[in-house]
């Protein structure tokens, strides 16, 4: 039969050695880890020089329309979206009547309805600045749904600023 001191020498040994390997396995991934920093720091070939043509690559969304304060531009984005799922950007210039205040806008986009013969909210967001303008964007998407749309933008103390309409179809 074991006596006590037996057993507390023995469970000592075993704390021991899962301590040992735990240090063990810390110790390997720290060199692991130093070996594959130094790895990495190694210095990199000379780079070479690439002369690209601009008339080779492909246009994957309109050139930048500068914003204009009072009217809302749209675009569509290409290559943004797959089958009817389209992407636009719309933007305007918001110049801040109080720069020493914040400015908060509204986006709207909306929807015509030849029943109601009136414009609906599709989609809507908002957004704000502290500054003395702003360029502003919003990039709404219509999946599936056909029809005319324009993107309005309210400026909190102002008036709403409409985009033309535009028709999505699919």
């Amino acid at each position: 039969m074991p006596t006590r001191s037996a057993a507390v020498l023995t469970s000592g040994t075993a704390s021991a050695a899962r301590i040992f390997v735990a240090a063990l396995a810390f110790t390997s991934a720290y060199v692991g880890f130093s070996a594959y920093s130094n790895a990495s720091s190694a210095p990199e070939p000379p780079a070479a020089r690439v002369t690209l043509s601009a008339r080779e690559l492909p246009v994957t969304a309109p050139a930048q329309q500068a914003a204009t304060p009072g009217q809302v531009t749209v675009s569509v984005l290409t290559g943004a979206g797959a089958g009817c799922a389209k992407s636009y950007v719309a933007r305007s210039l918001v110049v801040n009547a109080d720069p020493a205040e914040p400015v908060s806008y509204h986006w709207r986009l909306a929807r015509w309805s030849p029943s109601a013969r009136t414009w609906r909210t599709y989609l809507a967001d908002h957004d704000g600045f502290a500054a003395p303008e702003r360029t502003v964007e919003w990039l709404p998407q219509v999946s599936g749904n056909p029809g005319w749309y324009r993107v309005e933008l309210e400026i909190d103390g102002g008036k709403t600023l409409r985009s033309d309409r535009f028709q999505v179809s699919c």
